[in-house]
């Protein structure tokens, strides 16, 4: 076979004039590097050995070649060495195949049990410090050549709706449609995911997040089901070992890279339906875990440039998975960047959510916060990603907790919105001021440095912790069938039971259970904010009380779809407050309110309301909030008036009166939401709302009430 000297950028496999394709890989520290080629996926020798020349084939830190006579769909791999020496941070192995990190596909299967898998004699009494001689093409993947240039995006429009406009749905992809009960014919696929996209646009969302699709190793969990004896997964995907390749567990079959191309699919018919792609993204650890790991591609391929170590080089573990990211360090910068770069550009993404995202703002020496003078910098600098959404989970394993701190492009998963909410609507004391404060944007956290509201990702439940119904049904978390001894996941829940533990015949209880679930998914929908539900919630969806079932591939994890039939009281309610928010751009402001009237109609732009009007009770024991929003478009900043928007919380268990505020001349207020009310009068729709001709309004103990002028 032809080969040529390459060029050592861009990075990764690239085919050049459909006659070959040119290999480019980054190591500082090795000392020599082979490319391989295979035929099959399941080839355990390969067809060809390519070993790079350092004086020929080498630039820098980048070593590269060009093979003539291969292209899209080529299988391949490296396998690089260097020094091993895991107390001065280098386990380079020439034993291993290696994924190029810059792989947009991945072939194969992970296959951990082997003792291959690792860079040492598992058996040695000398673990880690040992040396496996084993070669591992038969437990790892190989990497895919892939012609982006094939797939057709004509037609395809980028939506990049303004958030103060978005309602966004966090999603599983295998979990969504794998339940017998949904009907599609490619059920846990990207595939599946079009075929539901009718049930999508029904429910009313805009943008959905999906969950890990970066690639992954689904057996890597070593633990096993407790009461069902079965091997348990690594379901939801936090533990990226390719940060450009689609998993291909979500694929209708196994052929090398049709995964990207049914990704794209996928992308391409949301933009067509209006529905926008947020992707869950991972820079923060890789699947690799700690030393003890197993050796897939970074650790081999340069471990001390990859990966933070600590003085002693031993891995730093802000993460909690057993190594960080070196995420800060150029190269690794360069990485993240390239990888954001191909997702926005190649495959049309809308925007990302950076799982433990102080990760990505700490000091690679130290560890300490670095904020803007990071990659997070550089990311909502880029030209490229203008545009793009860039939505941070703002702390981290290692204690970090920046929430209101990033960038000023940065969103952020508002981690106080969620907590102050669930404690103030169980019943909790001493909150009625945060409260406000929530409902109207979280200025506190995102009014310096230019933010709005809508940096604000408000949210009452999401993938980590509780259902929305679990959070009603339990006051501990359940997770004995992880395997862990119940000792995963957080025990700060901020749930109540209702008054009794898990599933419950009682009607009261169950009526009660309905009816706090509609009042968070109201209070969401009302609050100045960008609303985030999560998969499930609007069918009612149960784990059982556990609290962290990431590992859990089964009915637990699926969506029921009979569940749809059983509680269409709950997806109609979900339904319904969707287009109340949808139809009020009072909601959906651009700006923090400021107290002050702008337009001289004798109503401020938000007024705070007790049991009597313009009277709040802020006070340590109170459970109650009203508040009124002027929807003129001189106070919205729309081009059209609104209707004004009044709202009683009632967190008490008692009915409590509220006298209503003024509307306005010549208006009256209409009811449109009553929680403590049946379907269908719990919420009308637009067109159908009831007149009230009393100067107060009666709210139910645990309920909320919704009138527009």
């Amino acid at each position: 076979m032809i080969t040529e000297k390459g060029k050592p950028y861009p990075l990764g496999a690239h085919i050049v004039n459909r006659a070959g394709v040119n290999f480019a890989l980054f190591s500082k520290n090795a000392t020599g590097v082979e490319l391989l080629l295979f035929n099959f996926q399941e080839d355990t020798s390969p067809s060809y050995i390519f070993k790079l020349d350092p004086l020929n084939n080498k630039t820098g830190d980048l070593w590269h070649i060009y093979v003539h006579g291969i292209g899209h769909g080529q299988l391949y791999g490296y396998r690089v060495s260097g020094k091993y020496a895991p107390h001065k941070g280098h386990i380079f192995n020439p034993n291993k195949l290696l994924t190029d990190p810059y792989a947009k596909s991945v072939s194969g299967d992970y296959n951990w049990e082997k003792e291959e898998a690792f860079a040492y004699e598992k058996t040695s009494l000398f673990k880690e410090k040992s040396f496996s001689k084993k070669d591992n093409i038969g437990a790892t993947v190989k990497s895919v050549v892939i012609d982006d240039s094939l797939f057709d995006w004509t037609g395809d429009k980028l939506l990049r709706y303004p958030l103060s406009d978005c309602i966004i749905y966090e999603m599983h992809v295998r979990g969504f449609t794998l339940h017998p009960s949904s009907g599609v014919n490619y059920k846990g696929t990207f595939s599946g995911v079009i075929e539901k996209i009718p049930y999508l646009k029904e429910l009313g969302i805009t943008t959905v997040e999906f969950m890990p699709i970066h690639d992954f190793n689904e057996n890597e969990n070593i633990r096993y089901n407790p009461t069902t004896g079965e091997k348990l997964k690594n379901y939801w995907g936090y533990s990226t070992l390719s940060f450009f390749a689609p998993y291909r567990w979500y694929s209708t079959n196994t052929t090398p890279g049709i995964e990207v191309t049914e990704f794209k699919e996928m992308v391409k018919e949301l933009h067509k339906a209006d529905i926008e792609v947020i992707l869950d993204v991972v820079y923060n650890h890789t699947g690799e875990g700690n030393i003890e790991g197993p050796f897939c591609s970074f650790r081999g391929l340069d471990n001390k440039i990859y990966y933070m170590l600590d003085p002693y080089n031993n891995y730093r573990n802000y993460s909690g998975c057993g190594n960080t990211v070196n995420c800060n360090h150029p190269v690794v910068k360069q990485l993240i960047l390239d990888s954001l770069r191909y997702w926005a550009a190649e495959v049309h993404i809308d925007g990302f959510r950076f799982d433990l995202a102080t990760i990505l703002g700490r000091d690679p020496a130290t560890g300490a916060w670095l904020g803007r003078h990071s990659i997070l910098n550089d990311i909502q600098k880029d030209p490229l990603l203008s545009g793009v959404k860039l939505i941070a989970e703002g702390w981290d394993a290692g204690g970090l907790y920046k929430v209101g701190e990033f960038p000023e492009e940065w969103a952020e998963w508002n981690g106080k919105y969620r907590d102050h909410i669930r404690a103030f609507l169980k019943g909790d004391s001493g909150l009625a001021g945060t409260m406000a404060t929530r409902i109207s944007g979280s200025s506190d956290l995102y009014q310096r440095g230019g933010r709005t509201p809508n940096h604000s990702i408000n949210f009452i439940t999401c993938h980590d912790g509780f259902t929305m119904r679990d959070l009603v049904s339990y006051n501990w978390k359940h997770n004995e069938e992880n395997g862990e001894e119940n000792r995963d996941g957080t025990d700060t829940n901020l749930s109540w039971n209702c008054g009794v533990e898990g599933e419950t015949d009682n009607f009261q209880i169950n009526k009660l259970r309905i009816r706090q679930v509609k009042n968070f998914v109201t209070v969401l929908m009302l609050s100045q904010g960008t609303p985030m539900i999560l998969s499930g919630d609007e069918m009612f969806k149960t784990h059982k009380g556990n609290n962290n079932p990431y590992c859990q591939d089964n009915e637990l994890n699926w969506l029921d779809w009979k569940e749809l039939k059983k509680h269409k009281e709950i997806f109609r309610f979900f339904k319904e407050v969707i287009a109340f928010r949808k139809a009020h751009p009072a909601l959906r402001r651009k700006d923090f309110f400021t107290g002050l009237e702008h337009n001289k109609d004798g109503i401020s732009d938000i007024t705070w309301h007790g049991i009597k009007p313009y009277r709040p009770d802020w006070s340590y024991e109170s459970r109650s909030i009203a508040f009124m929003i002027d929807g003129r478009k001189e106070e919205t900043g729309y081009h059209e008036d609104d209707n004004c928007i009044y709202a009683a919380v009632n967190a008490y268990w008692k009915p409590l009166e509220f006298e209503l505020p003024y509307p306005g001349k010549e208006k009256f207020w209409y009811r449109v939401i009553d929680t403590a009310l049946v379907s269908p009068k719990d919420i009308l729709p637009q067109g159908k709302e009831v007149k009230i001709r009393k100067t107060s309004y009666k709210v139910q103990g645990r309920s909320v009430v919704v009138f527009i002028s």
